[in-house]
C-alpha cells in the first residue's frame, strides 16, 4: 500500500454537501450566475445587466400595492373547453397542468388595493399560464378587472405578457379582441383613466387589441413587443429589419410609447400618473 493510499484510509469520510436546485438564478441575457435570494430581492431585475425577468401575479402585487396589501378578484367562470380541442394533448389536461404550476385558473388575475394611496384595480397576465394566451377565461377576467375599476371610480392597469390569442379556442378567442375593447370604451366614458405597461412578451393579438389602446402606453426595458414575429416580418418583405426591432427601447423613439419604466420606478411612476389623471381620488 502507498503512503497516499495509507493517509487516504485515514481521513474521515464526509458527505458530500448538496445543493438546492433554486440556489442560483442564471441571467438569460448576459449568462451570470445569481444567488437567487439577491435576484429576488432586486425585483426578479439580474444586478449585472438590468434585464427583467419575467414575474406572476402574486410577485406583482406585492410590489405595486401598498404594503403588499391587496384583495384578488374572483376569476369568472366560463366554459373549460368549448370546442372540445385535441392535438397532442386535451385542452383540458393542458388547463390542469397549467393551473398545478402557477397556482392560478387562467392566465390574468385581477386584484384591488391602493398605490401610494391611491385606489387602483390591476391585472396582471402570467406568461407561465400557456404563454399568457389570451382566450374566454382571460377576456372575461379583463371585463370584469374594468368593471371593478368602474364600480370603484379608480384607473385599470393592466400588465400585458402573452404570446396572442389562445388557438385552444379558435374564433371564441379571436372575439376577446373586440370584447375587450368595449370595455375600455365603457371605463373612458365613466371617465377613468386605462394604463397599459406592457412586460417582456406582449405580442399577437394581445397586441393588437387591449394592450394598444391605453391612455398611458408603458413598458418595461428590453420587453419584446409586436404583432408578428421578427422572421416572419423579414420573409413578408424580404427586407431585413434594424437592430432592436420591437424592443421597448425602439418603439419609444419611433412613437408607439409614452414611457420605458424600470421595475424600480414603476410603483411610484404610476402613483403619479394617478395623481396626474385623477386628481383628489386619493383614499382616506
Amino acid at each position: 500500500m502507498s503512503w497516499l493510499d495509507r493517509v487516504r484510509r485515514k481521513i474521515p469520510f464526509i458527505a458530500r454537501r448538496e445543493s438546492p436546485d433554486n440556489l442560483w438564478h442564471k441571467c438569460p441575457s448576459c449568462q451570470q450566475m445569481i444567488f437567487t435570494r439577491e435576484y429576488q430581492e432586486n425585483l426578479s431585475v439580474c444586478p449585472q445587466c438590468g434585464h427583467h425577468g419575467r414575474i406572476g401575479p402574486d410577485a406583482r402585487f406585492d410590489q405595486l400595492f401598498d404594503t403588499a396589501d391587496y384583495t384578488t378578484l374572483p376569476s369568472p367562470e366560463v366554459r373549460e373547453d368549448p370546442l372540445k380541442f385535441r392535438d397532442t394533448k386535451r385542452y383540458t389536461d393542458r388547463k390542469k397542468e397549467a393551473r398545478a404550476k402557477t397556482g392560478e385558473q387562467d392566465a390574468l388575475i385581477n386584484a384591488r388595493g391602493t398605490i401610494d394611496g391611491f385606489r387602483a384595480v390591476v391585472g396582471v397576465q402570467d406568461f407561465a399560464f400557456m404563454g399568457g394566451s389570451m382566450g374566454l377565461a382571460v377576456g372575461a377576467a379583463f371585463v370584469a378587472g374594468v368593471e371593478a375599476a368602474i364600480a370603484d371610480e379608480c384607473p385599470y392597469i393592466i400588465f400585458t405578457a402573452a404570446g396572442g390569442a389562445r388557438m385552444q379556442e379558435g374564433i371564441l378567442s379571436l372575439m376577446q379582441m373586440p370584447r375587450t375593447t368595449v370595455a375600455i370604451a365603457r371605463l373612458r366614458e365613466a371617465g377613468l383613466p386605462y394604463i397599459v405597461v406592457m412586460t417582456d412578451p406582449t405580442t399577437g393579438g394581445v397586441t393588437a387589441s387591449y394592450a394598444m389602446l391605453g391612455d398611458i402606453q408603458i413598458a418595461e426595458p428590453g420587453a419584446l413587443i409586436g404583432f408578428a414575429g421578427q422572421r416572419v416580418i423579414e420573409q413578408t418583405i424580404r427586407e431585413k429589419l434594424p437592430e432592436g426591432f420591437q424592443r421597448a427601447e425602439y418603439l419609444l423613439a419611433h412613437g408607439m410609447l409614452d414611457m420605458v419604466v424600470e421595475r424600480k420606478n414603476l410603483r411610484a411612476e404610476l402613483a403619479r400618473l394617478i395623481d396626474y389623471l385623477c386628481p383628489g381620488k386619493k383614499a382616506a
